[in-house]
């Protein structure tokens, strides 16, 4: 007696399913790779901007804070703004003291916290930062450094007094801020506050 077994197999149309699943499937994980190397570069230029941004934070906190431009000589006895030269106060935080300081210059460099109050480096905006109109981050001896997508930006905010510094004038502390924008377009910012220390009265 012979007995017949059933063979079963998958049809064509169960084989062309199974391709057309398994190809939606796969183009998904493909895209997830996809975007997922394409943002692994982020880090790096978040990083790159955060380094950019606490260059130049340190860069101006190491300055000195007087109450005159160290070039003038009535910076070691000032006890205020009115003692400075005519135009060598830095009791101001809208440009660089003299006005015609820049970053760069051998004659008039920024030498004070004060100088660097409306800081700007990019490729579209040239000023005392960035005096060479090339554009983009150069470092502190105006040597291009790669970083032409790359734009910062200085800010300061008198914060002296209470309760910050109680008994002391408005003008006796600064906040910096230190933004930097990467190719990615997201801004990294940072904070440092700097007070004045030279002279006591």
């Amino acid at each position: 007696m012979c007995i017949r077994h059933n063979q079963h197999g998958i049809s064509l149309i169960e084989l062309i399913m199974f391709i057309v699943i398994v190809s939606v499937a796969l183009a998904g994980i493909l895209l997830v790779m996809n975007v997922t190397t394409k943002s692994s570069a982020d880090p790096l230029i978040h990083k790159q901007a955060l380094a950019v941004a606490e260059s130049l934070l340190e860069e101006i906190e190491l300055m000195p804070f007087t109450w005159c431009d160290p070039n003038d000589v009535n910076a070691a006895s000032a006890v205020s703004a009115a003692s400075c030269s005519a135009g060598l106060s830095q009791d101001v935080i809208t440009g660089p003291v003299p006005a015609g300081a820049t970053r760069y210059s051998a004659g008039t460099p920024y030498n004070n916290v004060a100088d660097y109050s409306v800081c700007q480096m990019n490729t579209r905006t040239i000023n005392g930062c960035d005096s060479t109109g090339t554009g983009g981050i150069r470092d502190i001896n105006n040597n291009n450094v790669g970083l032409s997508n790359y734009s910062a930006s200085v800010s300061m905010t008198r914060i002296g007094g209470a309760p910050f510094l109680a008994g002391a004038g408005n003008d006796a502390a600064l906040q910096i801020t230190v933004t930097v924008t990467g190719p990615d377009g997201v801004p990294v910012v940072l904070d440092g506050i700097r007070t004045r220390y030279s002279p006591n009265p």
